[in-house]
């Protein structure tokens, strides 16, 4: 399972069924759970722990020290879930010790080609990066978020549950659950409808989410105005209030 010309250095820890290809280099403080795959050429750096059955392709790059001036050797880590699938060239940082001290990654991610992953960004679950997408520091994805090729978000932004962002977005505020932006700036072009379809969206379901996204976008609100209304369909519907939510959490304020 291991191939001879890997380098594991002795203090790392790999549990029964961790594989690993031709001319990888394990160093110490990285952990890895039963099952994970780790393709040729590829670098893992510690203090890292990766859970179970992730595919790691070659010549990724997991967690080596933070892209960050005020970076100066300090102790910061990496944590990826499971069942993780990390492509060719792919980067995931460690955190710094002016933030949460480590990068978290949760399940079921896909990162495609080329992907940053930036020091001390959170990603949920199901979230998909497709090739040459890249967090700046502090980025929050929620979970089912989906960033297109060579999508580029701002340091300290946070990413919606269910949103989308087109080929080449340019994303410097938040964007929230849903909906579905493009450009750069990035600008709402409406709802995720067929990813949402996809994961099993009822039709009363994308209907308050449609009239969530009117409040918020088409009836020439302000922020504070839509926030209010928002509030009061969300009392019917749980999916509206994916929408409040995160508007009381945003600090960047939102794509509009």
């Amino acid at each position: 399972m291991i191939d001879p010309s890997a380098v594991i250095d002795p203090a790392a820890e790999l549990d029964e069924g961790v594989a690993v290809g031709p001319y990888s280099v394990i160093g110490p403080g990285v952990r890895i759970g039963s099952g994970t795959r780790i393709g040729p050429h590829v670098v893992i750096k510690g203090p890292t722990t990766i859970g179970r059955d992730n595919r790691i392709f070659q010549f990724a790059s997991i967690g080596d020290d933070p892209q960050d001036m005020k970076y100066a050797g300090e102790e910061t880590s990496l944590e990826i879930g499971d069942r993780n699938v990390i492509r060719e060239f792919a980067t995931l940082n460690r955190g710094t010790a002016q933030d949460a001290v480590t990068t978290r990654v949760g399940d079921d991610n896909l990162f495609m080609a080329y992907i940053h992953v930036a020091h001390d960004c959170l990603i949920g679950n199901h979230v998909i990066m497709a090739n040459g997408a890249s967090l700046g520091g502090h980025v929050k994805i929620d979970d089912w978020a989906i960033l297109g090729g060579f999508t580029m978000v701002h340091q300290f932004c946070r990413i919606g549950a269910h949103s989308f962002c087109a080929m080449g977005t340019g994303v410097s505020k938040d964007v929230p659950p849903y909906v579905l932006v493009g450009g750069h700036p990035a600008r709402p072009h409406g709802i995720n409808v067929e990813g949402l379809r996809r994961r099993g969206f009822s039709a009363d379901s994308l209907q308050r989410i449609k009239q969530g996204y009117r409040i918020l976008y088409k009836q020439n609100n302000k922020l504070s105005q839509a926030r209010e209304q928002l509030r009061e369909l969300a009392g019917s519907s749980p999916d509206v209030a994916l929408y409040v939510d995160f508007l009381d959490q945003s600090e960047r304020s939102i794509v509009r």
